[in-house]
């Protein structure tokens, strides 16, 4: 009924529930979901490898490439191209949507056929500190294939709205569905048990528009 989804990813499923996994989460009722990480270089020499682990409640795996140290960057290039296709081999990956967060991973992907490419633009990632040189072309090469993009503020959506016919600002949020849990009766924490009721706390984000 649905086709899958392979998103690419410059953060780690299990390092902070955020927009990916908020996201991604969701789709995995509904269909199969990989998610690529980026690669750990932590493999002997002529010994790289992907690790997949499935989320124990969704339709979700969650894919490691393992590459060795010092390779040069075209070979690394070509060695996460062959790894990808043999996940896709491995899973009889065939209908599917890609969706990026990280421009990055366009370099080893750009051969694949997905039905729709999606960007979805959280952060711009060319601030950050250590950012690839070739990040900002490999954007605008993203940019050129996706069709759909949404990006992850306001602010965001006005520095690239001129960059895509089919751009939207998808400000990220809570997860209502978990928040709205602690309207029903939950047992006690063991830190909070000794602390006088009524009980307050305040939850902030460090997200900007």
């Amino acid at each position: 009924m649905y086709p899958d989804l392979i998103c690419f990813s410059h953060l780690r499923w299990n390092f902070v529930f955020q927009r990916p996994q908020h996201l991604l989460s969701r789709f995995a009722n509904h269909g199969r979901v990989f998610f690529i990480e980026d690669a750990f270089f932590d493999a002997a020499a002529g010994d790289s490898y992907y690790d997949i682990t499935k989320d124990p409640q969704l339709q979700l795996w969650i894919i490691q490439p393992h590459v060795e140290q010092g390779m040069a960057a075209e070979d690394l290039v070509a060695l996460q191209r062959k790894l990808l296709d043999q996940l896709m081999r491995d899973h009889q990956i065939n209908q599917f949507i890609a969706w990026y967060y990280s421009p990055m991973a366009l370099q080893f992907s750009d051969h694949l056929q997905p039905v729709v490419t999606v960007y979805d633009c959280m952060d711009e990632l060319s601030a950050f500190l250590f950012a690839p040189p070739s990040l900002k072309e490999l954007e605008k090469m993203l940019l050129q294939r996706a069709d759909l993009v949404f990006t992850g503020g306001h602010s965001l959506y006005q520095a690239k709205k001129h960059l895509h016919d089919s751009i939207y600002p998808f400000p990220s949020s809570i997860d209502h569905q978990h928040f709205n849990s602690a309207r029903s009766t939950m047992p006690e924490p063991d830190d909070q048990s000794g602390i006088p009721s009524p009980n307050r706390f305040l939850w902030c984000d460090r997200r900007t528009p």
